[in-house]
Order: C-alpha cells, then structure tokens, then sequence
C-alpha cells in the first residue's frame, strides 16, 4: 500500500514486521499455557503438541518467556510510535492487551466466542491499514478495504483450528464460535470468509478504488477451492493440513494482492 502511494519507508517496513511477528509470539506463548492452567489443552488433543502441556516447559517459566517476548515488542513498537504519533500508541497497547487476553485473565475473549472477530480487527484493519498509516500518515481507502480480505483469511485459520478442537474445547468450557454452531456452521463459516476475500478485490476494482490489477489475488482461487472443499471432508486431526494450508493461501493471496496493488 505505501509503495504504490510512494510514501515506503523501509526501517518503518521491517519495525512493523517485528512487531507483528513478536506479538505473534507472544500471544501463543501466551495461548500455550493459559489454555493449560484451563484444562483447554488435554490429553486428547488433536493439534500440535503444546509444550506446557507436554510437560516440556514449565508454567512459569512459558509465562516468563511470554513477558520477555512482549518487552522486547515494545523496542521496534516505540519506532512506531515515534513515526505514527498517538494513533499508533494506542493501537500498540490494544494489541498488545488483545495478545495476552486472548486466553489468558479472568474473562478470555476466546472462550467467549470473540476470537474471530479480534482476529479479524488485529490481523486485518490494525495490521494492514496501521502499517501503511505508520509510513504515510494517513489511512487511504485503498488500505481499509485491502485489509478485509487478509482479515477474513487469517481468520480462517482460527475457523480451521477451533473446528478441530470443538469437542475438547466443549469439555473445557471454551465457548468458541465452533462449540456454539457446530460443525456444519463452522464449514459455511470458512466457506463465507473465503467468499468475501474473494469478493473484495472485485469490489475494489468496481467501486473505482483501484484499477483492476487487484484481481490478480483470484490466481490463489483454486487453493482456495480445495481447501474450501477439504474442510467439508476431514475432521479431527486432518484438519491440522487445513489449517497449514489456509495459511499458505493467506500468504499467497497477500503477496498476489499487493502485486495487484501496486501495478
């Protein structure tokens, strides 16, 4: 976005990837063991193995490493805030507090069937608009509707993730969006999200936002086809080769995108 506006800045570039890959980090530090001191993550587990729970990394010493991980965000994310003023204070601390709440605290936005709707904020708008803002100053309208499609893939990803743990998480008392449609709801949710990421850079190009170039994410199309169609065929833990494949679609569509952004 900021290159095709003329506005990149590359040391702003690589502070607002560390940022982001750190809170990452953290946040499933942070994921790893709440979700143990809960009883999320049991014996029955279906997704990778959770180190706390493995009994590979202590408790406190996972949420000592959570802290660290966090403290050392705040470096890159203070040049950040330097660059984009108090509109980039305030997203930072949200995201911030958005990493550690997610399971962790006493009322969890995740057990509570909120989780796709920060991750779509955090890993949509905030990241995509927020960094482009912290280059140029300003939020285009560009930007905010670039950001949807990448907000409703990586969405996907909890989609995928929460679909495949739905039993465990029931007994757990995690009340995900999955526990609370089921199944069938959980598919045509994935189904849905997929839908409008593919919509949106047809919508970009009919509004007069961008010229058409946008389009070019639909090359990811038929990924997207097959994993739409694999969601609907595997359960348990062949959804976990769902899940890694909707992240590469992410990646693919994001790259395909900015392609189409720039041109």
């Amino acid at each position: 976005m900021a290159w095709a506006e003329r506005g990149f800045d590359l040391t702003t570039a690589v502070a607002a990837f560390s940022v982001a890959l750190l809170l990452q980090i953290g946040a499933n530090l942070a994921n790893d063991v709440a979700d143990f001191h809960r009883g999320a993550d049991s014996v029955g587990r279906l997704g990778p193995v959770r180190v706390t729970q493995g009994g590979l990394i202590a408790p406190r010493q996972m949420t000592v490493a959570t802290a660290v991980v966090l403290a050392v965000a705040l470096v890159p994310g203070l040049y950040l805030v330097w660059r984009g003023g108090p509109v980039l204070a305030a997203l930072g601390l949200l995201a911030i507090l958005a990493a550690v709440t997610y399971t962790a605290g006493p009322k969890p936005f995740g057990y509570l069937g909120l989780g796709e709707f920060f991750v779509f904020l955090f890993f949509g708008p905030v990241a995509v608009v927020g960094t482009a803002y912290a280059m140029m100053r300003v939020a285009t309208p560009t930007g905010i509707m670039a950001s949807i499609p990448m907000g409703c893939l990586v969405t996907a990803i909890l989609v995928v993730n929460n679909l495949r743990d739905i039993d465990t998480d029931r007994e757990a008392g995690k009340r995900t969006i999955a526990v609370r449609i089921g199944r069938d709801g959980s598919r045509w949710e994935y189904a849905s999200l997929m839908i409008i990421a593919y919509a949106t850079p047809v919508m970009m190009w009919l509004s007069g936002t961008t010229g058409p170039w946008p389009v070019i994410a639909w090359v990811t199309a038929p990924l997207g086809l097959v994993l739409a169609r694999q969601v609907w065929m595997v359960s348990g833990r062949g959804l976990n080769a769902v899940l890694a494949g909707t992240a590469r679609l992410c990646l693919w569509f994001a790259i395909a995108l900015s392609v189409g952004i720039v041109l």
